[in-house]
């Protein structure tokens, strides 16, 4: 696949110093000084070959036949072993700045020994440039230094498979990152492409996908564009309890009623939703017009910052004009609700909106206990308990908590239990006032009720287990219980205030 060890590594990796370019100025041959255009020596040339996934192409054989030192992954080494010359350094590719430094100083001899010509060769899975080894290497020898073969992407040989086209799929990389964003990714959007990585395989992803309740179908694409090639098509209960032995290239998450999209496209990637967003109140069903204004949805959702691999709380959601917009944006999206016919009409939002939103039923904190960890959490309403509420969510919440409410007096023990969890609190006391009509083909201003908007933003990302792990050493199982609040007063889950 094409985000195996020895990918996309190149951010702030460190360029071999000096270079030899238009100045004359002496260093590795290949290398990239900051600025300057990159000077290739003569007969040193850096090729990254895409394998695996089709035909390889022409110009391979000759590269390898011609190596110097020939780096990849181990079983991209085996499969060129017999095309590789005896005298040829052979490269294993785990830890990416190590090997980019022994690339660098095997370039650097040719310099030394002009005579003695070095040619480096990057087997890769696929296209290389996709998720791949390309971006560390151009970003340590620059792009002119690179001669880049790939191969088929596995994401489009994945869905080739599959039947399906993908210009409208969403594509997310969980090697050696966060498995958490890929979980979100395929939460919300109906059609996903999942690169794997140690850890975050078909069995990781299905079981997140269980515990998130996502209904989802999984096509697991192994050994692409090899004699062992195989695909599985199955829920994502019974990939969870399965061992997938490497190599896995990718796995398709498909909503398959939605999995193609209508009408034609000139975009790729997940369709922006039409219409904008902070919708009009009459783009949701809701009950004696208790729903979140839009006005105050609009500056929320700018503090919730919602996006493509985030997860969202919407925490007394009321119908769920708040989830149903984060997921329109990209989102995962969880609505947490006490009132039965409330969760009946969230639901039915979300479909008439054609997004995806988790819909817990219970009263918070108790409710939050068994969601997985939010990037930001919405809180609307009041009662005594809020302060409680609003605490347990920010001890959860990795960026951001948006808070709405009317009663001056709660205020105060908001913004508390925000900074006593690190957040760096802010606020306003939102009130607009909207056209209505008059006789005569003329307008007045109606007043709407003021609404307190108070957040709090987590100045940087907590400390803890590393990527795709929280303190239970599992992506998306909370690091404890959320304790619930000593008083009788649990907090209102439709607390929106009504319209004027």
């Amino acid at each position: 696949m094409t985000d195996r060890p020895g990918r996309d590594g190149g951010s702030g990796t460190p360029r071999a110093p000096g270079a030899s370019g238009a100045s004359g100025a002496a260093g590795p041959p290949g290398s990239r000084p900051d600025g300057d255009s990159v000077g290739r020596a003569a007969g040193t040339v850096l090729t990254v070959l895409g394998t695996g996934t089709g035909d390889t192409a022409p110009p391979a054989a000759e590269a390898l036949a011609t190596a110097t030192l020939v780096a990849g992954a181990r079983r991209h080494l085996d499969a060129a072993a017999g095309r590789v010359p005896a005298g040829a350094v052979r490269l294993e590719l785990g830890p990416l700045s190590p090997a980019l430094e022994t690339i660098a100083a095997h370039l650097a001899e040719a310099g030394a020994a002009p005579h003695a010509a070095r040619r480096v060769v990057v087997l890769a899975s696929g296209d290389p440039g996709f998720f791949g080894i390309v971006r560390a290497l151009a970003d340590r020898f620059g792009p002119e230094a690179l001669t880049v073969a790939p191969s088929a992407p596995s994401v489009a040989v994945a869905f080739s498979r599959a039947g399906l086209p993908w210009d409208d799929a969403a594509v997310v990389s969980a090697h050696g990152r966060d498995r958490r964003t890929a979980v979100n990714v395929c939460r919300a959007h109906p059609k996903t492409a999942v690169l794997t990585g140690p850890g975050a395989g078909p069995a990781e992803l299905g079981a997140d996908l269980v515990r998130a309740g996502t209904a989802r179908t999984l096509v697991v694409a192994a050994a692409l564009g090899t004699p062992a090639e195989r695909l599985e098509r199955l829920t994502p209960a019974q990939a969870a309890q399965r061992d997938w032995p490497e190599p896995v290239s990718v796995v398709l998450c498909l909503d398959e009623a939605r999995a193609l999209a209508a009408g034609r496209r000139a975009i790729a990637g997940p369709a922006r939703p039409a219409g904008g967003w902070a919708l009009p109140e009459e783009e949701f069903g809701h009950r004696d017009s208790m729903i979140t204004k839009a006005e105050v949805r609009a500056l929320a959702l700018a503090r919730l910052g919602p996006g493509l691999g985030d997860l969202v709380w919407d925490v007394g959601s009321g119908c769920g004009s708040v989830a149903v917009e984060c997921a329109r944006l990209g989102a995962a999206a969880v609505a947490v609700e006490q009132a039965a016919d409330a969760v009946a009409r969230i639901r039915a939002n979300a479909a008439a909106h054609g997004t995806d939103v988790q819909v817990e039923h219970g009263t918070a904190p108790a409710a939050l206990e068994g969601l997985p960890e939010p990037d930001a959490v919405f809180v609307g309403g009041g009662g005594r308990s809020l302060p409680a509420v609003v605490a347990a969510c920010a001890r959860r919440a990795r960026r951001a908590v948006v808070v709405t409410l009317a009663a001056l007096d709660r205020v105060p023990d908001v913004r508390a239990a925000l900074a006593a969890e690190g957040f760096a609190t802010d606020g306003v006391l939102l009130q607009s006032s909207r056209l209505a009509p008059l006789p005569g083909d003329v307008v007045r201003l109606a007043a709407t009720n003021p609404v307190f908007v108070l957040w709090g933003t987590r100045p940087s990302p907590p400390p803890g287990p590393g990527p795709g792990e929280d303190a239970r050493g599992s992506p998306g199982v909370p690091p404890g219980p959320v304790p619930a609040p000593s008083g009788p007063d649990p907090v209102p889950t439709s607390p929106k205030e009504p319209l004027p």
